[in-house]
């Protein structure tokens, strides 16, 4: 794998936000159950909270 540079991806909390300018949103939705400061993690076709387990399917 000599020469391949590998791509960097943010992880953590930078990647819950995108900033431009000097405003910063939200790209991942807050969990109902848990509050302020748990994002619920998205898939194909649902999205779970990995604190309390609450999953919300897509329609």
């Amino acid at each position: 794998m000599a020469g391949k540079k590998a791509e960097k991806k943010s992880s953590g909390i930078a990647a819950m936000y995108k900033v431009s300018g000097d405003k910063a949103t939200k790209t991942h939705k807050v969990c109902s159950r848990c509050g302020k400061g748990v994002f619920m993690s998205e898939h194909k076709n649902r999205k779970t909270c990995g604190k309390c387990g609450l999953t919300e399917f897509n329609q």
